[in-house]
């Protein structure tokens, strides 16, 4: 079965950074558009980054162009999420999601909080 499982999560101060990983199984990995989310207490989810099978191909939500960087490993199956300048308002459990067919799958996410 398809499992995605998040990791790297915490606590960091206003201008710090995080790197997310997202450890994938169950699926052709390669074959996939992977993605992060993100969801903030009483808050919509919001998508924040998307890559292409080949890497090649990313899109990033307005919100974090130019701060966080989606790559991918296919020989191990993950996904990384780089994420720098952190702002107050990037705090939210952040999920890794694969479509596949009309089905998307999600991880369960892990939570950055930034705060001084």
């Amino acid at each position: 079965q398809v499992q995605l499982v998040e990791s790297g999560g915490g606590s960091v101060q206003p201008g710090g950074s995080l790197r997310l990983s997202c450890a994938a199984s169950g699926f052709n990995f390669r074959g996939y558009i992977m993605s992060w989310y993100r969801q903030a207490p009483g808050k919509e989810r919001e998508s924040v980054a998307q890559i292409g099978w080949s890497g090649l191909l990313t899109t990033y939500a307005e919100t974090v162009k130019g701060r966080f960087q989606i790559s991918r490993d296919n020989t191990r199956n993950t996904i990384d999420l780089q994420m720098d300048s952190l702002r107050p308002e990037d705090s939210a459990v952040y999920v890794c999601a694969v479509t596949i067919g009309t089905t998307t799958y999600w991880g369960q996410g892990t939570q950055v909080t930034v705060s001084s």
